[in-house]
């Protein structure tokens, strides 16, 4: 269940979705994340400590990748290894990129962004999990969410993130006077521009965390290097 404080909010945006996906949510088994983890954005992270919202687009596309959290790939153990990055970091060019940015925050990275350059970074005050990133960001009061809360194939992205856009607007409607800032990526943030009225909430927007030029953007750097996602 939600955390208690996301209730009445829950209940009337999800009353706003139509009646026919209502039911497909309620009776389907084979999207994911399932019926008891779509909503785990909620369950974690308490409404009144909400800080800022990062939009994702929709869940990865993977079962065991997707814990319904936007950005927090369930399939990644460790995020570093004797020779650097680990393997499953790696592979993951967001969320690589990303660890990348949080060290050059730190000041242990400059320009070489080698596996030989994050080896020999001291990793005793760091982090090294998937689910201690997830608390960081909850502790900082990001609130971790996808405009699409579940997925089932690529070719239907395109309508669960319409068939959820009347909960998200309900959802923002009903946040506006708690002024949480919108953490925007890439071209993603345009769509939602064009979805939704933001015009009412301070966003921050940069380059998705594919791009390579995310790793240095400055203000990438100010916002995640204030928040100290990579301490213990």
């Amino acid at each position: 269940m939600p955390h208690s404080s996301w209730k009445d909010i829950l209940t009337g945006a999800y009353g706003h979705l139509d009646s026919t996906y209502r039911t497909f949510l309620e009776e389907d088994k084979s999207y994911f994340p399932s019926q008891e983890n779509y909503f785990n954005a909620f369950k974690t992270l308490p409404r009144e400590k909400v800080k800022y919202i990062l939009f994702g687009q929709d869940p990865y596309p993977r079962r065991e990748s997707a814990g319904g959290y936007a950005f927090i790939d369930e399939k990644v153990q460790t995020l570093f290894s004797f020779t650097g990055l680990s393997r499953e970091v790696n592979r993951a060019t967001s969320l690589r990129n990303f660890v990348k940015m949080a060290l050059v925050a730190r000041g242990e990275l400059k320009e070489d962004l080698s596996q030989e350059a994050i080896a020999k970074v001291d990793k005793n005050p760091l982090i090294n999990s998937i689910e201690a990133l997830r608390l960081n960001f909850e502790k900082n009061g990001v609130l971790l969410l996808n405009t699409a809360l579940i997925f089932t194939d690529k070719k239907s992205s395109r309508k669960h993130v319409k068939a959820w856009k009347p909960f998200m607007q309900t959802l923002l409607e009903q946040l506006y006077l708690d002024t949480p800032k919108l953490i925007l990526f890439g071209t993603h943030a345009k769509a939602l521009k064009k979805q939704f009225c933001l015009d009412t909430f301070e966003t921050i927007e940069m380059e998705h965390p594919y791009n390579h030029t995310f790793i240095h953007n400055k203000k990438a750097l100010k916002l995640f290097g204030s928040m100290k996602l990579l301490e213990k």
